[in-house]
């Protein structure tokens, strides 16, 4: 399977390929140098309405609450 992936030679430099994805090493663009491929940070999102993650569903519980609040007080007015 092809993948994009983010290389860095020793030299700092950092550069993006489309290579196979058991590619480990490719040579940098800028200097020649072995270039080794960078582990990318995972991003997750929980869902905090299915209750799932205590903290996030509180928090999301807060932040409704207070939308509702706010949304009496403007159409009372």
């Amino acid at each position: 399977m092809r993948i994009m992936a983010d290389f860095q030679c020793p030299d700092g430099h950092v550069n993006e390929f489309f290579i196979d994805s058991t590619i480990k090493q490719v040579e940098c663009t800028d200097c020649s140098l072995p270039a080794y491929k960078l582990i990318s940070p995972v991003r997750n999102k929980i869902d905090p309405i299915s209750g799932n993650n205590v903290g996030a569903t509180m928090k999301w519980m807060k932040m409704r609450e207070q939308k509702l609040k706010q949304e009496r007080k403007a159409n009372s007015a």
